[in-house]
């Protein structure tokens, strides 16, 4: 077992967590059985790197379960958990992440977990599928394939297999339905103000909450913001989810309008230079920015610290920067994810849909190797209609809920003979 953690010491806090959230992930509760009888990954390296809290330890633990040898690394410089991490260690795992890592060490515990040669890759943000390609092409052939979770990173793998320099099949775990309906609606929309609420101690109530970005996320983030009591002004630049969110009765406009009008902005867009320069000189004296993108890029903030006339530190993962005008524009956690770098991320429930299709996604790679397309330029792979079926139908069955199934005649009524 090799590891490179900040304090070993703290595993009994991180096995408290781990339990916790045991107790509320019924669908890995039951792959964790599973997998202890099948040993689908006996004798495969898994490498992972997701953000390093309790809901992802839990599922490093079902997959080793599964008979993996897991190497474990964050996939955030400040979501990483020390006693976490420290917890996967004194289960035997091989972890390589701690919080605040600079740059230099975030990437070389993303290398440790690739040197090993893994034959699974989970990714989220397509970090670890990148550096695969680009230091360690000669370990490619041994990898059978990997799951994507984010829309950041699926973003990232279907421009590289549109290069056709993608070479391995992944699965595009963030496109299931039950994990974009639900992980980024529900999830996101939950744990960013969880994130906000607590690091601000501020009520959200009166306020006007602008929402830059208008896909799933955006669409949970906007709604618990009208559910707390904030007007909602929502900027997009595809016309159709503006649209949308016009009839789901949000105000519609430009970032360079809606700058003066905010009290507290969150970026949900998965692209970069969202709020510049010349927003924050727009914005009131007092006004809060967030970011809930894979990447800390949506929110400018090297220019706006270049601007400001003064920093200060407000408050635990609030950094105020007084500007020429006299106005002090405040960030949380530094523009990288809100939700995880100034909260615990997504509840377990949800997250627990999700990692049952990241579970049952990587067992589905191991079953059909040798199968699944390794062409170039056919790389990406949709996630299996079966494996999004039976996640619903295992998460219906844990809250008592039954539904009903089609008798023969509507099956021919509907799909013919």
């Amino acid at each position: 077992m090799a590891h490179e953690i900040r304090n070993r010491d703290l595993w009994k806090d991180g096995r408290m967590k781990i339990d916790w959230v045991k107790h509320h992930m019924p669908l890995l509760n039951g792959l964790e059985k599973e997998f202890l009888g099948q040993k689908p990954f006996k004798d495969l390296k898994i490498a992972l790197s997701v953000h390093l809290e309790a809901k992802t330890a839990y599922l490093c633990e079902v997959l080793a379960a599964g008979g993996a040898e897991m190497y474990v690394t964050g996939s955030n410089p400040l979501s990483t958990q020390d006693d976490v991490a420290a917890a996967l260690v004194q289960s035997g795992l091989n972890v390589f992440a701690w919080y605040g890592a600079t740059s230099e060490e975030y990437e070389r515990h993303i290398r440790k977990v690739l040197e090993v040669g893994p034959n699974i890759i989970i990714d989220d943000g397509g970090d670890l599928v990148s550096l695969m390609h680009s230091e360690f092409p000669h370990l490619i052939p041994g990898v059978i394939g990997g799951c994507e979770e984010t829309t950041t990173g699926i973003l990232r793998l279907q421009s590289m297999n549109r290069a056709r320099t993608l070479q391995f099949p992944m699965m595009l775990v963030n496109n299931a339905d039950c994990k974009h309906l639900f992980d980024n609606r529900y999830g996101t929309g939950q744990s960013v103000w969880t994130g906000i609420n607590r690091t601000t101690n501020l009520i959200v109530a009166g306020k006007t909450v602008v929402v830059a970005g208008y896909g799933w996320c955006g669409k949970g983030v906007a709604l618990r913001a009208k559910g707390q009591g904030a007007k909602v002004i929502v900027t997009e630049v595809d016309p159709v989810k503006a649209l949308e969110a016009v009839m789901d009765g949000f105000s519609v406009m430009k970032m360079s309008d809606a700058a003066s009008e905010g009290d507290v902005f969150v970026t949900v867009t998965g692209c970069r230079d969202v709020i510049t320069g010349p927003d924050f000189m727009k914005m009131k004296d007092g006004a809060i920015c967030c970011n809930a993108g894979h990447f800390d890029v949506e929110v400018d903030v090297a220019s706006l610290r270049g601007m400001a006339t003064d920093t200060v530190q407000a408050r635990q993962n609030i950094t105020g920067y007084r500007l020429s005008n006299g106005n002090t524009i405040y960030v949380l956690a530094e523009g990288r994810l809100v939700n995880l770098a100034a909260g615990d991320g997504h509840p377990a429930e949800i997250m627990d849909m999700s990692f049952a299709i990241q579970a049952l996604s990587a067992r589905y790679l191991v079953e059909h190797r040798g199968s699944v397309p390794r062409v170039p330029g056919k790389m990406v792979n949709e996630i299996p209609a079966e494996i999004d079926q039976e996640v619903a139908r295992r998460e219906l069955a844990s809250w008592g809920c039954e539904i009903d199934t089609l008798t023969e005649e509507q099956r021919r009524y509907l799909y013919g003979a």
